[in-house]
C-alpha cells in the first residue's frame, strides 16, 4: 500500500541516523577488505585510497538499494524512494541521488579543510550544517530534501500490504471486546 505521503522530517532524520549506524558495519567490512587486499598494516598508510574505496563501496550500497526502492534503514522506517512520477528510480537516477547526497557533508568538510579547523570544530560545523540542510526541506513545496528535488526523486511513506495487514490485525485485536 503506497500512501504517497511525505514522511515527517523527524522520521526521515531518524531513518538517516539509523542508516549512519548501519554504515559503520559497511565501513568496517570495506576497511577490512581494503586492508587485506592492499596489505596495509597502518591505518594512515594509503588513507586517500581507502577513502576513495569506501566512497565507491557506499555508492554501490546506496545505488543498489535505492534502485530497489529502499535501504535497510528505509525498510525499518517505512520509507521508499521514488521518482517524482511515483515510479521506482533507475540506477542512473540513484547514482545522481548518491552524488547529490554528498551535499550533506561536502560543504562543512570543505570549509573545515580550507580553515584548517580541528576535528572537534569540524564536527560541530558538520552537525550544524546537517541541521540547516535538513531544515531547508521545509522550504521545498513538497517538503523534500533539496538533493532529492535536484535528482528528481522523493521520499514517501510506504507500507507493504503484508505489514499493513499485520498493523490492522493488531489494531483490531486491541479494540476487540474480551471473549467470555
Amino acid at each position: 500500500m503506497n500512501s504517497n505521503q511525505i514522511p515527517s522530517l523527524a522520521r526521515r532524520m531518524a531513518c538517516w541516523m539509523y542508516e549512519g549506524m548501519l554504515m559503520f558495519g559497511v565501513v568496517f567490512i570495506a576497511g577490512y577488505l581494503f586492508g587485506t587486499l592492499s596489505q596495509t598494516r597502518n591505518a594512515m598508510d594509503n588513507r586517500n585510497a581507502l577513502q576513495a574505496f569506501v566512497f565507491v563501496i557506499f555508492g554501490i550500497y546506496f545505488v543498489w538499494f535505492w534502485a530497489k526502492g529502499q535501504t535497510l534503514a528505509m525498510k525499518t522506517w517505512d520509507i521508499r524512494v521514488l521518482d517524482v512520477d511515483g515510479a521506482p528510480i533507475t540506477q542512473q537516477r540513484a547514482l545522481l541521488r548518491y552524488a547529490l547526497s554528498w551535499l550533506w557533508f561536502l560543504p562543512p568538510l570543505g570549509t573545515s579543510w580550507l580553515l584548517a579547523l580541528t576535528g572537534m570544530e569540524g564536527a560541530v560545523l558538520t552537525l550544524g550544517w546537517v541541521v540547516v540542510w535538513a531544515n531547508l526541506a521545509r522550504l521545498h513545496p513538497r517538503k523534500q530534501f533539496w538533493h532529492d528535488a535536484w535528482a528528481g526523486t522523493e521520499l514517501v511513506s510506504w507500507i507493504t500490504p503484508e505489514k499493513a495487514r499485520k498493523k490492522t490485525a493488531k489494531a483490531n485485536r486491541a479494540v476487540a471486546p474480551p471473549q467470555p
